[in-house]
């Protein structure tokens, strides 16, 4: 009668200790599951990164609101998505010197604003404006 008894202990520890450690993985398991919205943390990491790029125009499509520009030996491609940007295209031309204030979206750079810079800017004018426009942006 106690061999009985004590397997049935055995058994009973046995489980309880074995149910334990699979509640704690599942446990784990729901905490990694999160969505990265879930978390206060990766909130900061998927917002839009802003900013601003200056350089010669190498392609431009003002229908399909497209823009490609050289800036620090760097193509980089611009998508004109606003009324105003897409109407800016319309005025820049290959080989004009340009600004560009752009979102990244999605891993595409969203042009919200294109303006032509004057030729005549000596690089500490270019660096005190663009100075001002960082400053602008929240």
């Amino acid at each position: 009668m106690r061999k009985q008894i004590f397997k049935l202990v055995v058994v009973a520890v046995t489980a309880l200790f074995f149910g334990g450690v699979a509640t704690a993985q599942d446990t784990k398991a729901e905490k990694m599951g999160k969505s990265p919205a879930d978390s206060p943390r990766m909130e900061k990491s998927t917002k839009a990164k802003s900013g601003t790029a200056t350089g010669e125009v190498t392609s431009v499509d003002a229908k399909s609101g497209q823009l490609t520009v050289k800036a620090k030996d760097k193509n980089l491609d611009f998508m004109a998505e606003s009324k105003s940007a897409k109407n800016a295209l319309d005025k820049v031309k290959i080989g004009d010197t340009v600004r560009v204030t752009y979102t990244d979206k999605d891993g595409k750079m969203v042009a919200s604003s294109v303006k032509a810079e004057s030729k005549g800017m000596s690089k500490s004018e270019e660096r005190k404006s663009s100075t001002k426009a960082e400053k602008k942006q929240p």
